[in-house]
Parts: structure tokens; sequence; C-alpha cells
């Protein structure tokens, strides 16, 4: 079975270019740590391009279980370097109460 771990946010109008530096820094650092990573099977990162909130995004990480989910995100909350420098730098960047974090089941 399939599973996406789906994060919703806005970035902040003025923080956009900032947040796409922060963000391809978190992707270089999860290539130099695939050891926190090994149950994710794939990233998609989507802006909003029509409709709904400007500077909207979505990531999408897919998995195998809810489970394989848990284990990645309890190994990276353990990561000092992620708990203290870039989980708190690219939340900086987004919009309060627009983040939400869900967790999607494949269907068909």
């Amino acid at each position: 079975m399939t599973v996406f771990l789906v994060e919703t946010f806005i970035v902040k109008p003025d923080k956009l270019e900032e947040w796409m530096t922060n963000h391809k820094k978190f992707l270089a650092w999860m290539k130099k740590h695939p050891e926190l990573f090994k149950e994710i099977k794939s990233l998609k990162t989507f802006s909003q391009v029509f409709g709904g909130n400007w500077g909207g995004y979505v990531e999408m990480w897919e998995a195998k279980s809810v489970s394989d989910i848990e284990k990645v995100m309890s190994r990276v909350m353990q990561n000092k370097e992620y708990m203290t420098k870039l989980y708190p730098e690219a939340m900086a960047l987004v919009v309060p109460g627009t983040y939400s974090e869900n967790i999607w089941n494949f269907v068909i």
C-alpha cells in the first residue's frame, strides 16, 4: 500500500525567494543524510499556479506505509541540526496558521 504525507502551507509573499533558497538547502541536507530518509520513495514539491491562495505550496512524501512515515519523522525530529536550524528557518517563512500535515492513502 502506498501512502503520502501531504504538507500544505503558504509562504509569506515577501519571502518567496528566501523560501526557495531554504528549500534547496533542505533538499541538499536530505541527500547528505540518506539514512534518515531510507523509507521515503519520493518527495515532490508543488506551488499553487491557479486558484486557491497565492504563495501556496504542497509537499508530498511517498512511502509504503504510515509506519514508514513515522520512522522517518521520528529520526528527523531527533536530529539536532534539523530541529534547531533547518525547521525554524523554514517555518519563519510560512504564514502563521497555514501549515497542515495529513496522510493520504492510495485508493486506485
